[in-house]
């Protein structure tokens, strides 16, 4: 019996081991950014904040070379920077830097890239005026602008250096937007925190907070994305939640009324990808069928039209898109085959097509490199502790063998420390007095943690 229980409990930790898949796309106010095959970054149109990265100021029609940068794994945009994170844990940026996004302890804005005073970093998001970090022991970090909170420590002064969102952990991914930012625990919940105005944080009022608050009645949700004043979830069963600003749709719940709280799309499954813009919102099927909704005045639903609509309809022109990402008013997507499409405004050249003509049909970058696939991800591991709560004696499970785990008391004291060689381990508390322990396995780079309850 015991053995059946521990097979069921080691199948169920397997299955709902998590992945951050890498973001090799990018797309902000006007411009572009893509990860190469060869770990180069390009970029093109909109440039007057150097966020082309390339060393100059003036906008490109086509894509230019990022300086300098090698190793990338992982790109994101905001308003007018962006950020680049290397295989190494080190983060890059580059572009607008009056609020300290950039994350290098000064304010000067930069048209090349500059080391972020951070490390240990396994995924990025930029937010519009401010940056995201989630690190390989599963803490969040932020920077740049902090009149609405959205830095999540407390306080509403900026930062121009990276510093410790510290209400949270167990985290396996972060999203931002204007003013807001977001997570996603191990246990499917969503926190969020910052601006508020249109119920950006879902926890059903409309009032900001400078530290995390869950999203109210959200669970079993393995993607996030922020737009710019809404927000998205989708969750293990393909099903797609929002909330926030819906003026233009961008909720795709077939009305234009704000929410404070989720609401899911009706009669749209099968989801795998998800990323919110400005004034739409995109998602990618199992089947390879690409979805948007919103606003669509100049073609950032990719359906040929100039229509807008608050439920999703399908993007004709693309197909099998395997990163996605909606900009202020153009979205880019790179295909199976490795190809960069762009579609929506082109005012920058932010299309790459060498024109500024929008375009409501997705068109492919020309000259673009082949772009890194994004599959490379970094697993997380989870852990199963039974029985819990229990007399001081109990087994954990685990999904990445060859650990270290360790348990502390609430004062911060160690009191247990062992090898994990396998993907079981028996452990024996009993010594210890009644009460709550904290208990962390560590396998490689990351850390996963747990309650243990000794009654």
């Amino acid at each position: 019996m015991r053995k059946a229980i521990y097979t069921l409990l080691l199948l169920a930790i397997l299955g709902l081991s998590h992945k951050i898949s890498a973001q090799t796309v990018a797309a902000g106010r006007a411009f572009t950014v893509a990860v190469c095959e060869n770990q180069t970054v390009k970029a093109w149109g909109y440039n007057v904040n150097g966020q082309l990265g390339n060393g100059s100021n003036t906008d490109s029609y086509v894509p230019v070379s990022v300086s300098n940068i090698t190793g990338i794994t992982a790109v994101s945009c905001g308003d007018r920077h962006a950020l680049a994170l290397k295989d190494d844990g080190t983060v890059w940026a580059w572009g607008d830097n009056g609020n300290g996004c950039l994350g290098n302890g000064g304010n000067v804005s930069s048209n090349v890239p500059v080391a972020t005073l951070i490390t240990g970093v396994k995924a990025v998001a930029a937010g519009r005026y401010h940056s995201v970090a989630l690190k390989n022991d599963s803490t969040v970090w932020a920077w740049g602008f902090n009149g609405e909170g959205a830095l999540g420590n407390g306080t509403y002064i900026n930062s121009n250096f990276p510093i410790i969102v510290p209400a949270l952990s167990d985290i396996i991914a972060v999203s931002a937007g204007t003013n807001f930012s977001m997570a996603l625990k191990v246990d499917g919940t969503v926190w969020a925190w910052g601006f508020n105005d249109d119920g950006e944080l879902g926890n059903g009022t409309n009032i900001k907070s400078n530290i995390p608050v869950m999203v109210s009645s959200l669970t079993n949700v393995k993607a996030i994305s922020a737009g710019y004043y809404h927000a998205l979830a989708l969750k293990n069963d393909g099903t797609v939640w929002g909330w926030g600003y819906n003026v233009n749709g961008q909720l795709g719940v077939g009305n234009y009324t704000d929410t404070n709280v989720p609401v899911t799309i009706p009669n749209f499954t099968t989801v795998t990808r998800i990323s919110g813009g400005r004034s739409f919102s995109l998602a990618s099927k199992a089947d390879g069928t690409v979805w948007a909704w919103g606003r669509n005045d100049r073609g950032q639903l990719a359906n040929g039209t100039n229509t807008s609509g608050n439920v999703p309809v399908q993007a004709t022109s693309i197909s099998n898109a395997t990163v996605l990402y909606a900009g202020e008013q153009h979205a880019v997507a790179r295909k199976s085959d490795g190809s960069g499409w762009t579609w929506g405004d082109n005012s920058n050249g932010q299309l790459g097509d060498g024109t500024i003509v929008s375009s409501n049909v997705a068109l492919s970058v020309p000259g673009l490199c082949q772009v890194l696939s994004g599959t490379a991800n970094v697993e997380v591991p989870t852990v199963a502790i039974y029985p819990n709560p229990n007399l001081g004696q109990f087994n954990l499970a685990v999904s990445k063998a060859n650990g270290t785990v360790e348990v502390y008391n609430l004062i911060g004291a160690k009191v247990y420390q062992a090898e994990v060689r396998g993907l079981e381990a028996q452990i024996d508390l009993s010594a210890q007095p009644k009460g709550l322990y904290i208990l962390k396995y560590y396998s490689g780079n990351a850390v996963q943690t747990g309650r243990v309850v000794i009654e």
